[in-house]
């Protein structure tokens, strides 16, 4: 990832908007994150540390991550030695990807006290610790690391702080112009560059080689670019080049021929990048277990399709028994016990050709008439029930399909409603855990368009069914994507307008199973054309008088209307 030192070195630059603010809230989603709520300059902000193995990253965030009912023990000793403190200084280490929060605060009585929180930013081996500044100790951390695991540092609470060992790189702030222009004398390779410079990631390297190949003077060329970084960047961009994501404080001149995306901040753009994925992270962890036993009954059901599918091709027959039983019937006379074997003239053939029946050479042939008549009754009351039960079971994969769909696309708080509804049908027991009070309905997300309409969007079926037939008016706007299982969403208007039309389209389209395809076709009608048939499971409609429009889910849309709502 792009999150190197420069990166580091942009958000902490970006981040002394925060200096003398005071940190007034401490959450902690989930193990590998932390967000201190500060105010300062007279806003209130929200600073995301993640200490994730592919989504490390320190920034300011407007993304709303629900909290356990129960705050783990790291979140109460930092509200312990943090909450209502004051952030003195947000220094970055060496140039490293290692940022430090000195925060002036008080202890139980009254005495002042400073603490540092260290978030070092450094893929699987990232960390966030909590230091007494004065002692040099670590209080505690969010990963402890033993002497047995890591025998250069230890990370446990006690124990004197030591740093990540350095890197012995120069320094892009303080290396010399001698030794600079020495090092680009001859050309270089962006290898060659991380190696020697600290903070350098090949993104950045290739970025820097790549704008001096446009100049004669790499001094100046370097200085330049090192300033770019600086008060966070100056043109923070996402770019989405050969079907990879790419993104920097900085414009990428050596990516433009991308699709490229510029954000205000580099906050915004780190919420653009990190959005879904941390989202489906934070879900995975809470909705592991359900996601295997979805998947788990939707094979079970595939199995028992194929079994059934057999039984029907086996019970399809009863027209051949029917044709035996008449036709031995009618030469109940031309055969004796003891055959193995009759051949007949099919009478019911317009060429009359002849047909041999197998027989039972232990029956006589009135019983052997009689038993092709007893297969086809039974074939045929076979073939309504093998019939019916493929019908229930081909409902039911798709009923399996759509929750995985959508504990796929949930946010951890949809996850338990989704539980709920599986103990409602009596498919699963609901845990027996101490849960967080529920509210008294469901509630769907919420929306705003770009034109100012608001927008819900059910995320399981619970809320797909309240928004539909309670929340919504008959006549606002009811969107789904044709034939694919996704969220039901609602436009709060009767008529809207052509923008707030496909901004809810392509809600539609990012909230279903195709959000990864293109051209996703969306159906679109009034509220009053929306049905629910008798008996229907739970987010299961029927629709009319509907129009449909094709769509390119756009992440990068949806987190713009989140952002207005």
């Amino acid at each position: 990832m792009a999150f190197d030192g420069l990166f580091t070195y942009s958000i902490t630059a970006d981040l002394q908007q925060l200096v003398t603010g005071r940190i007034t809230k401490i959450h902690q989603p989930n193990a590998q994150e932390v967000i201190l709520h500060v105010r300062a300059n007279g806003k209130n902000h929200k600073l995301l540390f993640s200490i994730h193995s592919s989504y490390a990253r320190v920034h300011l965030t407007e993304q709303v991550i629900e909290n356990p009912a129960e705050p783990p023990m790291f979140c109460m000793l930092l509200r312990k030695h943090i909450e209502g403190g004051f952030i003195a200084s947000i220094k970055q280490r060496d140039f490293d990807r290692i940022i430090i929060v000195e925060i002036e605060s008080k202890n139980e009585i009254g005495d002042p006290i400073v603490r540092e929180i260290h978030a070092e930013i450094m893929g699987r081996h990232s960390n966030l610790l909590l230091i007494d500044q004065e002692q040099g100790k670590i209080i505690d951390s969010l990963k402890h690391l033993p002497p047995s695991v890591n025998s250069f540092r230890t990370v446990l609470p006690g124990q004197p702080y030591i740093a990540p060992p350095a890197q012995n790189k120069w320094n892009p702030l303080t290396v010399t112009d001698e030794e600079l222009t020495a090092f680009f004398a001859e050309g270089k390779t962006s290898k060659e560059l991380v190696q020697q410079l600290a903070g350098f990631s090949p993104l950045h390297a290739e970025e820097l080689l790549y704008r001096m190949k446009t100049t004669s003077n790499t001094l100046v060329c370097f200085k330049d670019f090192m300033a770019s970084f600086a008060n966070g960047g100056m043109k923070p961009m996402y770019v989405l080049f050969n079907q990879k994501v790419y993104f920097s404080p900085i414009e990428l001149t050596h990516l433009h021929d991308g699709d490229i995306t510029i954000y205000p901040n580099v906050h915004e753009l780190l919420d653009r990048v990190f959005f879904a994925r941390a989202e489906r992270d934070r879900v995975k962890q809470q909705a592991g277990d359900l996601e295997r036993w979805l998947q788990n009954e939707i094979d079970k059901l595939a199995l028992k399709t194929k079994k059934l599918t057999k039984d029907y091709e086996r019970a399809s027959k009863l027209d051949q028994f029917q044709l035996y039983g008449e036709l031995l019937m009618a030469n109940i006379y031309a055969f004796e016990k003891g055959v193995k074997e009759v051949t007949v003239t099919n009478y019911y053939s317009e060429t009359g050709e002849e047909i041999t029946i197998p027989v039972s050479e232990r029956k006589t042939p009135i019983e052997n008439a009689q038993s092709y008549y007893t297969k086809y009754t039974k074939a045929k009351n076979a073939l309504v029930m093998v019939q019916e039960q493929l019908e229930k079971t081909t409902d039911e994969i798709s009923y399996f399909e759509m929750l995985a769909q959508q504990v796929q696309q949930a946010s951890p708080g949809d996850i338990e409603e989704i539980r709920e509804e599986l103990a409602e049908q009596g498919y699963l027991k609901l845990r027996h855990a101490k849960k967080k009070k529920k509210q008294a309905k469901p509630e769907p997300e919420r929306y705003v368009s770009s034109t100012g309409v608001t927008i819900s969007v059910g995320k399981n079926n619970k809320q797909n069914d309240m928004l539909t037939f309670k929340l919504a008016k008959r006549t606002d706007i009811w969107l789904h994507t044709k034939d694919i299982p996704g969220s039901h969403v609602v436009i709060h208007s009767s008529e809207p307008d052509e923008t707030t039309l496909r901004e809810a389209a392509t809600l539609a389209a990012y909230f279903s199973k195709a959000r990864e395809s293109s051209s996703v076709p969306v159906d679109y009608t009034e509220i009053r054309q929306v049905k629910k048939p008798n008996g229907a499971k739970p987010g299961f409609v029927i629709y009319f008088e509907q129009k449909t429009l094709y769509i390119d889910p756009d992440e990068a849309v949806i987190l713009q209307l989140k952002k207005q709502s």
